[in-house]
């Protein structure tokens, strides 16, 4: 790898702690941005319809998420540039949410993957062209469930983050 390569997969780090910071903070226009236009956000696993777009994306978490405590975090990236404006990359996951009192649960823990590829738009920006997003363990109010046994589509539960 040269020092270019270097950076830019530093780059692509930076982008995805903007990614999970931005959520955390419910800064969505800002969040926004960290996507391609044309994204994909595959996570279907869990009960979600696949997402074109990136308002489409925009305009589908917030709500899920916007009484919701969380916390998200990446480990271990393992980054591979493919050409001077796109890279795939595989992040390990955990989430913590927490919601208010009186809902239908109170608290979820994850842990998994995220499988991207990123591009870098004309403005020269690396932005997340394609998520995927597996969840190996996944516990409600502290009892470990299957991801199907998690409850149906439109439920909070469902939220892809």
């Amino acid at each position: 790898m040269t020092t270019e390569d270097l950076v830019e997969v530093e780059r692509i780090k930076q982008l995805k702690a903007r990614y999970f910071m931005l959520m955390d903070q419910k800064r969505w226009d800002e969040w926004a941005d960290v996507f391609c236009e044309d994204v994909i956000i595959d996570t279907t696993e869990e009960g979600s319809p696949l997402i074109h777009g990136r308002q489409a994306f925009r305009d589908y978490l917030p709500p899920i998420l916007e009484n919701v405590t969380t916390c998200h975090q990446g480990h271990t990236p393992i980054i591979t540039l493919t050409s001077a404006t796109e890279a795939c990359g595989i992040w390990a996951m955990e989430d913590m949410l927490w919601w208010p009192k009186g809902s239908p649960m109170e608290h979820l823990w994850g842990l998994g993957w995220y499988d991207e590829r990123y591009r870098k738009d004309a403005d020269g920006e690396w932005r997340i062209a394609h998520l995927i997003l597996r969840r190996i363990r996944v516990e409600i109010d502290g009892q470990q469930v299957g991801l199907g046994d998690r409850p149906a589509s439109g439920d909070r539960t469902n939220a892809p983050s």
